[in-house]
């Protein structure tokens, strides 16, 4: 799809509108040698590849589709010249309610003393009397294709599969990557939602499984017993800074794991917030270079369904100096009032930043708040120095700004989950 000039953007402080991407939405973007890597959120789309040579111009030169409709490719990493992509249930959260329809149907037959009706059985699964049936199909069809792929990207118009390497469950969500290692967060046989699996890259080719990590009490078929209801503890991806994994973990917080000896990870500390806030940890990361003379990490939470009188998730600024003691130093958040589509429908708050360190500042996305970049000089408080949000796409009742990531030229791409990416330029 060829790129347009950008259109106004809604609301802009110190970042540039260059082009704007009209493409079906995506979950994550890769900026790496001069070419933008997108996973996009549903099938037939998995995997586009876009030539950034000239920002205002972006070129697609390469787009990987999923197997079928079954699974969904959102998310990717790169490093060097190999490239992975997810392979994960599409519609996950809806194929899971099919896993209730039994005890369901058995619960209403006791208390109606009779069979229950189809808009009987979809109204106790929070669904639709037509979806009932595709829940049921799902549920006949099962799912086994869940892992991820590893690519040659050397070219990176015409990227060569390598591997496919399949794991458990409904798959492989968001994860991290260097040449020689992966750190996947997926499902695995025998355990309650994502743990972390670290696959040895030697021989791209083959994919060599060298450990795993896990919250107790995920471990079922070893006797664990979990101290949560469904899966709210689990892993949502881990990335790896030296010898330290830095895991969120979902409603279970952020978790910091020993990995000098790859073979056998374990846990160093942890930080959980969880109660009284009421959205799960979606990324820990620390900052390589200390700020104002403190070894200082993110977390940020992503936004849900919003409860009125409730914070929207917002981003953490960590003192990591102890990882046995990790404590809160400040937060940021974004008012309503700084986005007209704040209430307009779709979800407002926090959800992502970029994963590498640019300095003092942070590139953070909030849904229907856009772009928010943030310099932490003074991590005791955090100060926003540029925003961008988008105009919605049309048919939609706001901008869903997903994720982001910014090269060492201020180029920033913003992805919408939804609908379009725009690339800017950052003028701080």
């Amino acid at each position: 799809m060829n790129a347009h000039p950008p259109a106004a953007a809604l609301r802009s402080a110190n970042v540039t509108p260059l082009a704007r991407l009209d493409i079906p939405g995506g979950g994550e973007v890769v900026l790496h040698r001069g070419h933008a890597f997108i996973g996009h959120m549903s099938p037939p789309l998995g995997t586009s590849i876009y030539d950034l040579a000239d920002p205002r111009k972006p070129r697609l030169v390469a787009q990987i589709a999923p197997k079928d409709g079954f699974s969904h490719t959102h998310k990717v990493k790169v490093a060097g010249d190999l490239m992975i992509t997810n392979v994960e249930r599409h519609r996950r959260h809806f194929y899971r309610k099919g896993e209730r329809i039994e005890a369901v149907t058995a619960e209403l037959a006791a208390h109606l003393g009779r069979p229950p009706q189809e808009a009987e059985i979809a109204a106790a699964l929070g669904v639709k009397e037509g979806d009932v049936a595709d829940l049921r199909a799902g549920l006949a069809r099962g799912y086994d294709d869940g892992g991820f792929r590893v690519w040659d990207i050397a070219d990176p118009a015409h990227p060569r599969e390598l591997a496919y390497v399949k794991t458990g469950g409904i798959g492989v969500h968001r994860f991290d990557m260097e040449e020689r290692y992966a750190y996947i967060s997926t499902e695995m046989a025998g355990y309650v939602g994502n743990i972390l699996v670290i696959y040895d890259l030697a021989d791209p080719t083959r994919p060599r499984e060298v450990s795993r990590w896990h919250l107790p009490g995920q471990h079922v078929s070893a006797g664990e017993t979990p101290t949560w209801s469904g899966q709210r503890h689990r892993l949502h991806h881990a990335l790896r800074v030296g010898d330290v994994m830095w895991a969120a973990c979902w409603y279970a917080g952020a978790y910091a794991i020993d990995v000098s000896d790859i073979n056998r990870p374990h846990t160093i500390g942890s930080f959980n917030y969880h109660p009284p806030y009421p959205e799960p940890t979606h990324t820990f990361f620390p900052l390589v270079q200390p700020l104002g003379g403190r070894n200082v990490a993110l977390a940020i939470d992503e936004e849900h369904d919003h409860v009125p009188g409730q914070p929207h998730a917002f981003l953490w600024v960590l003192d990591i100096a102890d990882l046995t003691k990790i404590a809160p130093i400040s937060t940021f958040h974004v008012g309503e009032a700084a986005s007209p589509y704040a209430t307009a429908g779709g979800r407002f708050g926090a959800h992502q930043f970029q994963e590498r360190q640019v300095g003092s500042l942070v590139f953070a996305t909030w849904f229907a708040g856009g772009l928010r970049v943030i310099d932490l000089a003074d991590p005791t408080l955090p100060k926003e120095i540029g925003h961008f949000i988008p105009a919605r796409a049309s048919g939609h009742v706001a901008p869903q700004s997903n994720d982001v990531d910014v090269n060492a030229d201020g180029i920033v791409c913003l992805l919408d989950r939804d609908c379009g990416l725009d690339i800017l330029q950052f003028e701080g």
